[in-house]
């Protein structure tokens, strides 16, 4: 109860402030009939609401998981990020081979099948992303075409 409670505030403070930022925004010459603020301010008005339904009636306390699945958790984040760092130097083939091999064996920790899933999902996703949707890719990194 204490998390939602915790949130429930974070939310109402945030909405607060986006309301207060909202009321700040200047009002051209030719604005529209609902006015440039009342979006905004809506949007405000409804988190604060929100925020304060989590406030008086919060679910009870959640189950977190073990340290175990945060590190599990942690490990794919940091493979997806390098992922998307990697597709633009390796091109597309070789980062997905590997991202869908590293999170295929934390699914299932298999070394064969994890390779061979992340082989086969890197060939058909190429293949689907580049002839059938018609994606401009790069298979490989271009200092490798000869």
């Amino acid at each position: 109860m204490a998390s939602d409670r915790i949130f429930g505030l974070v939310v109402v403070l945030v909405a607060l402030a986006y309301i207060a930022g909202a009321m700040q925004i200047q009002t051209s010459f030719m604005a529209d009939p609902v006015g440039s603020k009342s979006f905004p301010i809506l949007i405000g008005c409804i988190a604060t609401i929100c925020g304060l339904y989590m406030l008086v009636r919060p679910d009870p306390d959640p189950e977190w998981p073990d340290l175990k699945t945060v590190g599990s958790l942690a490990v794919a984040v940091v493979v997806l990020v390098a992922y998307a760092y990697a597709l633009k130097p390796l091109g597309f083939l070789i980062p997905t081979a590997i991202a869908a091999a590293i999170l295929s064996y934390q699914i299932s920790p298999r070394p064969l099948p994890a390779v061979l899933t992340g082989a086969g999902l890197s060939a058909g996703l190429f293949v689907v992303f580049k002839y059938a949707l018609g994606l401009g890719l790069v298979a490989v990194p271009k200092g490798w075409l000869v």
